[in-house]
């Protein structure tokens, strides 16, 4: 049965909020997916998935084209009120079952325990506090669970990562709803105990300007076991 939170625009004024970033996210990301050949990560970063999952900051929701089959429920978490309301549109045409719920990537409103697999796709540069935000995502885990993440982040040698520093400490933030430039989504899941499985550093464009936004990482991680 799908389930829908299409109630959820009714409810009070969201921690998050970037109207204007928002719009500009959602023109660009829809672009991206051929331009920068976005889509083809996206089958990448969710090929082979099943069972329940969660996606943290789910944004427009242009990964739940790309869910096998396989998977019986995704539960897309997602803060932003124009990005989830295009969320909740994207969900109508997924052909899995997906509920779009609003909450913080630090508070995630659902179980202990309760999902297969976490789906964290361009999220850990803009959620407020990291270290908190892995804790919940390993709360919400069975033991042994897969964690999927497509991530950008700190790369490039070192004049290109005192770049993303300045622009993380000055204007970066502020322009692009929260994003920071210079974080390591793998270093971060390590220290937050998960156990780093396979993964690639990739740039994009591959074949393009390196920007300081160009370099990213697409893998796996696992919650341990009992």
């Amino acid at each position: 049965m799908r389930l829908l939170s299409t109630g959820s625009g009714k409810q009070g004024r969201s921690p998050v909020h970037h109207p204007l970033f928002a719009r500009c996210y959602a023109r660009f990301s829809v672009s991206a997916e051929g331009r920068l050949g976005l889509a083809g990560v996206r089958e990448q970063l969710l090929a082979g998935l099943s069972g329940r999952v969660i996606e943290i900051g789910a944004g427009n929701g242009l990964n739940f084209a790309h869910y096998p089959g396989t998977v019986a429920e995704v539960v897309a978490i997602e803060p932003e009120p124009h990005l989830r309301k295009l969320a909740l549109e994207a969900a109508v045409r997924a052909e899995v079952p997906v509920d779009v719920v609003p909450g913080a990537a630090e508070a995630l409103p659902v179980k202990s325990e309760a999902f297969d697999a976490a789906v964290l796709s361009l999220v850990l540069c803009s959620v407020r506090n990291v270290p908190r935000a892995l804790a919940e995502v390993r709360r919400v885990l069975r033991p042994g669970a897969e964690v999927r993440f497509f991530e950008h982040g700190r790369g490039g040698g070192r004049l290109m990562t005192l770049t993303q520093e300045a622009l993380d400490r000055t204007v970066w933030p502020v322009l692009s709803g929260g994003c920071h430039l210079a974080r390591d989504p793998v270093a971060a899941l390590r220290e937050a105990g998960f156990e780093p499985g396979p993964y690639r550093r990739m740039t994009l464009p591959e074949n393009g300007p390196k920007l300081p936004m160009s370099f990213c990482a697409l893998g796996t991680a696992r919650r341990p076991g009992p």
